[in-house]
């Protein structure tokens, strides 16, 4: 039985050629100009092609195995830990992690073709991009920084729905610093904003949405004093941007802070998967992977500012964080030297030789920790708890022993949990000799 043999388009062309030549229909130096080759060549071809037939027109390669070809147990490996250990990740995001933690070196590519080839696809779905004008990155380092906070079931259901508090810097693309909190609130994004001016310096402006974190709402009705100063009064957070000179500046829309929300779909896909496979089950946990996250991220994602040098300005020597990353409420103390805060008393004590503060109009300090802070004109009063104040009557709740009684009778029901009956009321009659009828 003779051999079966396989060629491809270029290989048959060629075959036609030699055959016309071996005819005498065409010469060798025509065969070359038709296949564009040599005429030393198609000499070749010929002797070959008269000792071996048309398989010396075959590859030499052909039916041989790639030097670059993976191993099925390597593939297999891929597939089983594609399904299990790090089930919904993307292929990018898949690649690194078989490199970090199971010591696979592979390229995209390959891991791309392994999984398709076993009917994986990438998890991730993504929309049809919309035509919009795109803005151009600030040039430097620190002029800029996008903040927002995103609601996402972050835990998957193993915790608590959590909020990611983060920052990202439009120049480069980095992000300084982020947290997750139980929901986007004042606090954590003053504890963003410290840990950022402590570690890098005050950025020169800040861009978000119109939370009422940021900014007071436009419904909101004025107060008298507001009214008087002709300008709202700022949120707590606005008061902190405006102590440190940084611009707010509120975006109109979710696109134009696309570059944060382009970052929170790639946590959603990339932090999601790192949070599953740490198996974290609440906040403290989610947070130290996390802090662990960034550091990884930052360098792959980072992008060269335009400008060379950094746009954040280093805090005054006399800055104390304590003093301005709080929440600041304006009281005024009682007659007794106490200051009302809430469920708290705070007794005031002589400070800086003066021995009373009654009806002076003092400045509370909440603090990020919980405590508690009273200023007087920019100085830091002592102070300590104040006694309790007069407790309210309780309702007596006691048996009660009568003499001669083996037991003591049941204890009456509290007042406040005695049904009184309402009394029976009639229409007032006058009398027949009324001044009236």
């Amino acid at each position: 039985m003779k051999e079966r043999v396989t060629l491809n388009k270029k290989e048959q062309k060629r075959l036609m050629v030699v055959n016309q030549v071996e005819r005498g229909v065409m010469t060798a130096r025509e065969a070359a100009e038709v296949l564009g080759l040599s005429l030393r060549h198609v000499r070749r071809i010929l002797a070959a092609y008269r000792k071996e037939g048309a398989q010396a027109l075959a590859h030499g390669n052909w039916g041989r195995k790639p030097c670059n070809t993976l191993d099925e147990s390597l593939k297999k490996r891929v597939v089983e830990l594609a399904q299990s250990t790090y089930a919904g990740c993307n292929v990018q995001h898949f690649t690194e992690l078989l490199a970090e933690r199971e010591n696979i070196p592979l390229s995209r590519s390959s891991v791309r073709l392994i999984l398709l080839g076993a009917g994986i696809k990438s998890p991730r779905r993504r929309r049809a991009p919309k035509h919009r004008s795109r803005r151009e990155r600030y040039p430097r380092e620190g002029m800029l920084l996008q903040i927002d906070g995103s609601d996402h079931d972050w835990l998957e259901g193993r915790g608590p729905r959590l909020s990611l508090v983060g920052a990202i810097d439009d120049a480069t693309g980095e992000v300084p610093y982020a947290l997750f909190r139980d929901e986007e609130d004042a606090q954590g994004y003053t504890l963003l904003l410290r840990y950022i001016v402590e570690s890098q310096g005050i950025p020169e402006a800040l861009y978000h949405d119109g939370h009422g974190i940021f900014e007071r709402s436009r419904k909101e009705p004025e107060s008298l004093e507001e009214q008087l100063m002709g300008k709202r009064k700022p949120t707590q957070f606005g008061r902190i941007m405006e102590e440190l000179g940084i611009i707010s500046i509120t975006s109109l829309s979710p696109q134009a802070r696309g570059r944060i929300e382009r970052l929170w779909g790639t946590f959603q896909d990339r932090l999601v998967s790192e949070l599953r496979i740490a198996g974290a089950s609440n906040r403290e946990e989610a947070n130290r992977v996390l802090w662990s996250f960034l550091p990884r991220y930052n360098p792959r994602f980072v992008v060269p500012a335009a400008e060379p040098g950094s746009a954040y300005r280093e805090p005054p020597e006399s800055f104390n964080p304590e003093e301005v990353f709080c929440f600041k409420y304006q009281r005024t103390v009682g007659r007794d030297n106490v200051v009302r805060f809430g469920e708290h008393r705070l007794q005031i004590m002589p400070t800086n030789g003066r021995l009373s503060y009654v009806k002076a109009r003092v400045e509370v300090h909440e603090r990020m920790d919980g405590s508690l802070a009273v200023y007087y004109k920019g100085q830091c009063l002592l102070t300590k708890p104040a006694p309790a104040e007069a407790p309210v009557l309780r309702v007596r709740n006691t048996s009660r022993l009568i003499p001669g009684a083996s037991e003591p009778l049941e204890s009456a029901p509290p007042i406040a949990n005695r049904i009184l009956k309402p009394k029976a009321t009639h229409p007032y009659k006058p009398a027949p000799n009324h001044p009236w009828r």
